[in-house]
């Protein structure tokens, strides 16, 4: 079957021997060729207290990226709602809609994106938030995008500028069946993290189909999925430069994050047999090896899951090995840009 359209997710890589400067500078480039290249939109993600990860604040980085790029779609994947009062949400996404119209998306998740403690600094408390208050936060942030508050609501007489009447387009993020029917009751997108949670995927596609509502925003289910992709001219070489994610997150897992490490680094690393597990169990769906081999398993993953579009992230240490591997994969998928739900986004708040 065709290759869905495929899109970038972008970590900005502080890589070891660089500098979070040099990480958010090679996103830039990064973004400008893949819009060059063809791809659809350009998401960052949110993360904090991980020194080998720059993308901290998915709003200004978008700022930026949509300053130096022009038709790419560009978005958050995701900003973690929990993290952060829905009004200053609001407000960001609003003004960057105003500044980029029809260009920003907000993708949104519900967990913390860090560790606990950093979760309480950023949210100045220290109760512990399962995500269970996710659909207020959501309804009172769409609220103050499209007016919609009830009068009892609190914060009824807000007005939210530059958010009223700017609203990028809505989609929710998710590694399990929560988000997958909480986007399907509300009838928006839905991008699922396969590239972590592989093993729930097709679960999460049918919670998603099956509870999915047509809304003004959707007719039909839109499903995006994360994919971890690594493509190289060889599989010896896509192997060997995987090899620092798998010891980042092994590090990341106890506790020891840190500056990305070096495929050389990773080849010499004396692996524990704890490590090796934590590699294997986060490497085991990701997509690492030629262009042939990237195209079967696209190709596959796409009949399997009937997937509307694919986000790729590469992790790898040098950004030039990043660039060549969206390189290597558009040209072995060809994806062709095609007409997408951009409108897919004005959600009206349920």
């Amino acid at each position: 079957m065709t290759i869905p359209t495929l899109s970038v997710l972008d970590l900005a890589i502080v890589g070891q021997g660089a500098t979070a400067a040099d990480a958010l500078a090679s996103s830039l480039r990064q973004a400008q060729e893949a819009e060059r290249l063809g791809y659809n939109r350009y998401w960052v993600a949110e993360h904090h207290n991980m020194p080998g990860i720059a993308s901290s604040s998915p709003a200004v980085l978008i700022a930026h990226l949509a300053a130096g790029t022009s038709t790419m779609r560009l978005g958050s994947g995701g900003v973690m709602l929990p993290n952060h009062s829905p009004l200053v949400v609001a407000e960001q996404f609003g003004m960057l809609e105003a500044l980029h119209p029809g260009r920003i998306d907000l993708g949104l998740g519900r967990a913390p994106g860090t560790d606990g403690l950093t979760a309480a600094a950023l949210r100045r408390t220290n109760r512990a938030d399962n995500g269970n208050d996710f659909p207020n936060q959501l309804g009172e942030l769409l609220g103050y995008f499209n007016n919609s508050l009830p009068e009892d609501h609190p914060f009824h007489r807000i007005h939210a500028t530059p958010a009223r009447g700017y609203q990028p387009a809505i989609w929710l993020l998710g590694s399990s069946d929560y988000s997958a029917h909480l986007a399907g009751r509300l009838g928006i997108p839905f991008s699922f993290a396969h590239h972590f949670a592989g093993d729930n995927t097709e679960a999460a596609v049918r919670v998603y189909r099956d509870s999915f509502v047509p809304s003004d925003v959707l007719d039909e289910p839109y499903l995006m999925l994360g994919v971890n992709v690594l493509c190289a001219p060889t599989e010896e070489e896509a192997r060997y430069l995987s090899g620092p994610s798998a010891l980042s997150m092994a590090r990341l897992r106890q506790g020891r994050p840190g500056l990305y490490p070096t495929p050389e680094e990773a080849a010499a690393h004396q692996w524990t047999p704890q490590e090796k597990a934590i590699g294997h169990s986060w490497g085991r769906n990701h997509i690492i090896g030629t262009p042939g081999l990237v195209h079967r398993s696209l190709d596959e993953l796409a009949e399997r899951t009937g997937a509307n579009e694919f986000m790729l992230t590469t992790m790898a240490h040098s950004p030039e090995d990043r660039l060549r591997s969206l390189r290597l994969t558009a040209e072995a998928t060809q994806p062709q840009p095609q007409p997408q739900p951009h409108e897919d986004v004005a959600v009206m708040a349920k």
